[in-house]
């Protein structure tokens, strides 16, 4: 079920990349209730990184997770989300 593996990073403004902790995307996975069950395709598997079925449209999953860590103040105002698909 879970064919790609997406990485989860946040970028700051001078561009230094770093993953976002396994807590955060499981906060997302478990308690983000978007009613869209496309996002039940997916697991949290170690900092930046988490499992995905290939119903999850990439674009619609960035947006629900960088809503999601924004609401929650994981990330500041200037940094931005990076969510991509990875070999692996």
């Amino acid at each position: 079920m879970f064919l790609r593996r997406i990485a989860v990073e946040r970028v700051a403004p001078d561009g230094e990349r770093h993953a976002c902790p396994l807590g955060w995307i499981d906060n997302f996975a478990m308690r983000n209730f978007t009613n869209d069950a496309v996002f039940d395709d997916t697991l949290p598997v170690a900092d930046g990184l988490l499992e995905a079925g290939s119903r999850v449209l990439l674009d619609r999953l960035g947006a629900a997770i960088e809503d999601w860590f924004r609401r929650k103040g994981y990330l500041k105002a200037e940094e931005r989300l990076e969510v991509r698909e990875v070999d692996g």
